[in-house]
């Protein structure tokens, strides 16, 4: 499933849904306050963030409204999660950038519904829908690739990016834009990662006759293509 960032100073409240979400099957990080969180989006993107209003220092409210400024992490899927529940406190976190809203005391079953909703809606490619392009088939529930008969092997690295590109069929992808997406925003990683695996992706597709369907776009990334059907 999802990265997940936690950001809440309650640690009852921050282990609860922890505890929730990996049994959801999401990767969870939790940080007790505003500069913790920065410093996990500074390192790594999560594919959402659970944002309590009231923390030690900058409020959940500021550090929306900055993510949403800056272009790095303007996209970023924002719950907002916290006490203050009158109707003007929600219209304020919605208009920071929250992409919902739910207060205190909350349930933890509506509060995983109101993440899934969330990420069905900016980050589909995060959810365990079954994906296919032409005879391409890939089923993130069970980590398994297929093209017609023939199951093809990956790595998990792989997998994710194979996933990726099959989410977005035909779009030119950068390397930089790549990493982002697949390796979860690592400054550290070499681009030139990318065509290493790249590579290792269509030797595994080759054994299917697939191999094709990954593209280099001279100068600009890669792309996964729809196979061409011709009329008989």
């Amino acid at each position: 499933m999802g990265r997940i960032l936690i950001v809440e100073d309650e640690p009852a409240i921050a282990e609860l849904i922890t505890l929730n979400l990996r049994h959801d099957g999401h990767e969870v990080q939790v940080a007790g306050n505003s500069q913790a969180a920065q410093t996990a989006i500074d390192r790594a993107l999560p594919d959402l963030v659970v944002l309590d209003w009231m923390l030690p220092g900058e409020s959940g409210i500021q550090l929306a409204q900055r993510w949403r400024r800056d272009v790095r992490t303007r996209d970023l899927p924002i719950v907002m999660l916290t006490a203050r529940s009158d109707e003007r406190d929600v219209v304020q976190g919605l208009d920071a950038g929250a992409d919902d809203y739910l207060a205190k005391p909350f349930s933890t079953t509506e509060l995983l519904a109101r993440i899934r909703s969330v990420l069905r809606r900016r980050a589909p490619q995060v959810l365990d829908a079954m994906v296919q392009v032409g005879a391409l088939q890939l089923d993130p529930a069970t980590m398994r690739v297929s093209a017609g008969e023939h199951a093809v092997k990956l790595g998990p690295t792989e997998f994710r990016l194979l996933r990726f590109l099959m989410n977005h069929p035909e779009r030119v992808h950068s390397r930089a834009q790549l990493l982002d997406r697949v390796w979860g925003d690592h400054v550290f990683i070499e681009e030139r990662t990318v065509d290493v695996h790249v590579k290792r992706l269509r030797e595994a597709l080759s054994e299917a006759n697939c191999a094709g369907m990954v593209e280099t776009v001279r100068g600009a990334g890669y792309r996964l293509a729809r196979p061409v059907t011709t009329s008989a």
